[in-house]
């Protein structure tokens, strides 16, 4: 156990946690998947006890004991000095040399692009927005939800939906078929019984996210109150972009502008074109692409951009995850 490899790539969401431990040619030397981060949830050193299960499988199947730098893409990293103290904290279990913490949207954005340049919205049960350039500088929101201006993500989504639809019902709105199709998908005749049952949580509450794939299916069905919702996040993710790319000094260069998270990679066809009419009009030499791409594997390109790594190694490591690791 006394050899000490490169980097500890860390990708910890809500949802689960990838690690992966890499040398400095590129190579993986191991990986191990865990359960979700919620500092939130939890606090800071129980989430952080969870993880170091995961860093411990990891390291005993690589057969080593440290690395050079930890590389830790993690959620709710949403603002400097969450990241601070969440580095604090990953310093404090020894295991590396050095650490760096970051949200775990840059994971995201890396894992899509040959070099640290580029934008990236993610959309999944929330929202967010990162930019970053290779000689260090970054752009990127609070994303706190509403309380930071933002507006979207599944959960969003799924509550704007009911919010147009608890209206129609009661005829304080318009009419939309999200009065029958949002109730419909529990067993329910009416906006009336699923208020209720998500009222008195007969409906456990994170079943709410479920509305979000009724919503889209409600809108590709030509609903004008649920096309309307979806037209608003397309405004939104663009709004986002060209934030980021006008932080950046990007907006008169061809810059990747990659899109990720289960919304905006679920192939929602007229989210996607409305996105891409909207992003040519505001930011014509963006190219938007959706990632794929294991974060994981960003985060360890981070890694080993802060190392100096050549690109013989980031070639080797982007290889062994497209191979599906």
């Amino acid at each position: 156990m006394g050899l000490t490899a490169s980097v500890l790539a860390i990708d910890a969401g809500n949802s689960k946690t990838d690690v992966a431990v890499v040398a400095a040619d590129g190579e993986v030397l191991a990986t191990a998947r865990g359960d979700g981060f919620r500092p939130p949830a939890v606090g800071v050193t129980a989430a952080v006890d969870a993880l170091a299960d995961t860093v411990t499988r990891a390291y005993t199947a690589a057969g080593v004991s440290s690395v050079r730098h930890v590389s830790a893409c993690l959620a709710n990293a949403d603002l400097p000095v969450e990241e601070e103290r969440l580095a604090a904290a990953l310093r404090a279990r020894a295991w590396g040399a050095s650490v760096d913490v970051h949200n775990d949207t840059f994971a995201i954005l890396r894992a899509g692009v040959a070099d640290p340049r580029g934008v990236a919205v993610v959309c999944g049960a929330g929202i967010n927005c990162v930019g970053m350039l290779p000689d260090g500088r970054t752009a990127r929101f609070p994303a706190l939800g509403r309380l930071s201006g933002d507006w979207g993500g599944g959960w969003g989504l799924a509550e704007e939906a009911m919010w147009h639809a608890a209206r129609a019902e009661d005829g304080r709105g318009g009419p939309t078929a999200l009065t029958r199709t949002l109730p419909s998908h529990f067993g329910l005749t009416s906006m009336y019984a699923l208020i209720e049952s998500l009222h008195l949580e007969h409906i456990p509450p994170a079943r709410r996210h479920e509305l979000t794939p009724v919503l889209f299916r409600t809108a590709r069905d030509g609903d004008a109150v649920a096309r309307t919702i979806v037209d608003r996040l397309a405004q939104e993710v663009v709004s986002m972009a060209t934030v980021a790319l006008t932080r950046l000094d990007l907006l008169e260069e061809e810059t990747p502008v990659l899109l990720g998270g289960g919304v905006l990679t679920a192939g929602h066809g007229q989210l996607d074109d409305r996105v891409r009419e909207l992003l040519a009009a505001r930011a014509p030499k963006a190219v938007a692409r959706v990632v794929r791409e294991r974060p994981v594997l960003g985060a360890a390109l981070l890694g080993l951009d802060q190392l100096g790594a050549d690109a013989g190694a980031q070639r080797r490591v982007r290889d062994r995850f497209d191979a599906g690791e």
